[in-house]
Formats: C-alpha cells, structure tokens, sequence
C-alpha cells in the first residue's frame, strides 16, 4: 500500500489550503486553513475569531471533552470534533501545520474524512530537514475504559484492528483491519462517513451536540434501516471507527509503530489509549533536555539533582515531561528502610518540582540570563502517594502549568512507574533572583 506515515520525512505544507461549512455539533458556519508551519511547531489550532489568535496545540494535555467527539481547550478558547481533520493530518505524514478556524468546528462537509484528505493533497507538502517525533511501542499491554478495551503491541507501522457491536441490522459485529498509510487511509477509510440514529436525536440535541447534524453530513439509521443515502460500504461503520481512532491519536504528538487491536473504541478510550502510549512508548525524534543541558537550567548538583533528563516539553511551554532513573546506588537507600529500599516521597516531590523548574525556567522574560535565576516552591497541595518507587524504577513525570503570573505560577503534577500513578500533587513557586 506504499510508504506509511512513520517512514516519510518530517513534513509541513507546501501551501495553504481551505474549506467551509458546518460544524455538525455545534451547527456554526466556519472556514478552516490548513498552512505551512515551522519545524518543530507540530500541529496547532488557532481560532481566527476570537482577541489574540489564541493557539490550542493537537495534544492530549489539550483535551476537554470527549462525549461524541474529541474537544481541545486552552486558556478559554475551545475547538469541537477535531478528529477528521487530525486523521487526514496523520494519515499523509504532515507534521507541522497550523489549523486555522473562523469558529469553534471544523466543518462536517459530507461527514467523512476524505474532504480534508482532498485538500491536504492539493496544498502538497515540503519535507524538512528535521526528523519526525516517532513513537515505538516495544512490549504489548491493554487499556479499558468503560466498554472499550485496546490492546496494543509492537508493530512496524501503525496498523489498527477494530471490532464494533451495535443492535441494529445494519450493523451488528463488524470487524476490519487497516494499516495506516497515505494510500491505504484514502481508498479504505477516509469517506467513511460519521452515523447516528434517530431515536438519541431529541436527547443529544439537549445537550447541545448534533445541532448541525443532518442526513447529507451523516449517515442516519432508524430502528429498521437507513434514513437517506446509501451506505458506501456495507461495514462503513467500523471503518468510520478506525478513522476516529487515528484522528486521536494523533494527539500523541508523533508517528505511532504499534498494532491497536480495540474492541468498542469511543473518544473516552481512544484519549486513554493516547495517555498509555505516551507512558509506555519508545520516543525518537523530539529533541530532549539531557543531562547537560538539565545542568545548565537548574543550579542543583549530587546529591540532591533528581532529574536525568528532560523528555519533552511543549512548544507554548505549558507542558513538560521528565524522567528520573531510580538506582541501589541512590546515597538515600542508605538509611531509608535499609533491606527493604523505598524512595522517600519527598524526594518524589523533590525530583518532579525540579522538572516544574525546568519549565518555568522557560517562562523568564528575554533578556534576563537563566543563571541568574532560581525557582523557590511555595506550596504543595493534594499530594497523593499511590504506590512506592523502589531501586530499578524510572519515574515519568508529567507536569502542566494551571496558572502562570509574573510573581507565581501553578502546575499540577503528576509521577507514573511502568505507566502506573505513583504521585500527583499541586504546586506553587515563582522564579526569583539569587
């Protein structure tokens, strides 16, 4: 099926590209852009509409809602169903691009995937010289949440086998495995198109969803059959399902090498899929924050340095991820529960405030020097030890910033081993003089 995703070169576009019409949740007419983007910017959402462009990165940290769709938020400003214009983004291999919306949807238009895989194909892309972030999944595990369940495994590509089961004649058990290439995404799943049915119509409408919806944007049954046009295949169900699920996970931020086998997917399982992924994965590609540059940002040295590297950190520098390796060799193993070594949990705390550290060290005004600069922590609230860090762990701690003033910012943490939460806790500090 030709090259996939994860063996192209990093890509933007190489120009822009537009289309128009009707959110089908919130009913609002919006234009969206696709546009070249920097290396390295990933794929942002601007809203054009609203005082200041404000820019929501297509990242899990970014995700606000899920209930029939996939919605991103930051600092206010919100964007509905971005799942199919994500999937097209993912499935051509483009990694950088702002998305440029007039309004608060991208528009259905005929309700399937293939309208932005059209357009995207028109602007072309450029490739760039950087390498593309890729994430490897190197051992197998599972995700559940509520009746959707994953399993995931080493793969070369990504490839997806989907499994849905609704009472309805139409539908019943379908089943469909797909690898995720540009060609394989165009010809198998990008028209297919987004269902519901009738009798959820008055219910879904109170909550404010569907308000756009219509028998031209999606394909409607009743309780006997179609209402409307004809399906395009008779499992365009599930292949819509597996178009979904790509689009989320392109929220991870990279190209994911793993096979997804997932039985009942929904936008709540696919955004917990993505946060497994993000703690298990093997991550190439982005440029990290090693030892060496760790040392440079934070003025602590052995023993008390608890920070081995920095993994990743947002381009609006409102996310940071950080990794510290837990060994015997620790001078505090020494005297903390000797025979039975456990890490004390203030320097849990202590290692994920030194990561915080590393982000609001990036929050400095220009021209101020970073060495002239420390962060004093000024309070700890709701910190939760769930299970103890033992010599042979590596702790992965995620850290996003809740509230960022000039004298003092807060941030929510939180600690996973083997993807499991070992810690979390909230935190206030301010970057001061020395």
């Amino acid at each position: 099926m030709g090259s996939s995703p994860s063996n192209l070169p990093r890509r933007t576009l190489a120009r822009s590209v537009s289309l128009e019409g009707v959110g089908i949740h919130t009913g609002a007419r919006t234009r969206v852009t696709f546009g070249p983007a920097e290396s390295g910017a990933g794929v942002v959402f601007r809203r054009t509409d609203l005082e200041g462009t404000p820019r929501i990165p297509a990242r899990l940290s970014s995700v606000t809602g899920v209930e029939r769709r996939t919605v991103l938020a930051r600092d206010g400003a919100e964007i509905h169903t971005v799942e199919h214009v994500l999937a097209a983004v993912y499935a051509l291999g483009v990694d950088d691009v702002t998305i440029d919306l007039t309004g608060p949807e991208p528009p259905v238009l005929d309700g399937s995937f293939r309208p932005f895989v059209d357009a995207l194909r028109e602007a072309g892309t450029v490739d760039e010289a950087a390498e593309p972030v890729q994430l490897t999944v190197t051992e197998p595990f599972t995700v559940t949440e509520g009746e959707a369940r994953y399993l995931v495994g080493p793969a070369p590509q990504l490839r997806l086998s989907v499994m849905i089961d609704f009472p309805h004649p139409l539908i019943g058990r379908q089943m469909g495995s797909y690898d995720v290439t540009p060609e394989g995404f165009a010809e198998q799943l990008a028209g297919a198109r987004t269902f519901g049915f009738v009798h959820e119509v008055e219910a879904l409408r109170k909550k404010g969803l569907i308000v756009g919806a219509s028998v031209e944007n999606a394909v409607v049954l009743d309780d006997q059959g179609l209402v409307g046009s004809a399906l395009r295949w008779p499992d365009e169900f599930v292949r819509h399902k597996a178009a979904d699920l790509v689009g989320d996970l392109t929220l991870l931020g990279g190209r994911l090498k793993a096979h997804v086998v997932a039985e009942k997917p929904s936008h709540r399982g696919n955004v917990a899929l993505g946060q497994a992924i993000s703690r298990r994965a093997a991550l190439a590609g982005r440029p990290p924050l090693d030892i060496r540059h760790v040392l440079d940002v934070l003025p602590h040295r052995y023993p008390m340095l608890l920070v081995d590297r920095i993994v990743e950190i947002e381009a609006d520098g409102r996310r940071i991820v950080g990794i510290k390796n837990v060994t015997i060799n620790e001078p505090f193993f020494q005297g903390h529960f000797p025979g039975h070594p456990v890490m004390p949990g203030v320097l849990i705390i202590e290692a994920m405030a030194q990561v915080g550290g590393v982000l609001l060290m990036g929050h400095i005004r220009a021209g101020e020097e970073e060495r002239e600069k420390v962060v004093y922590f000024m309070s700890l609230d709701n910190v939760k030890f769930r299970r103890p860090v033992v010599p042979g762990d590596q702790i992965r701690f995620e850290l996003e910033l809740m509230q960022h003033k000039e004298r003092a910012s807060r941030m929510r943490g939180v600690g996973y081993v083997d993807g499991h939460v070992v810690v979390e806790a909230e935190m206030m500090a301010r970057v001061v003089d020395k």
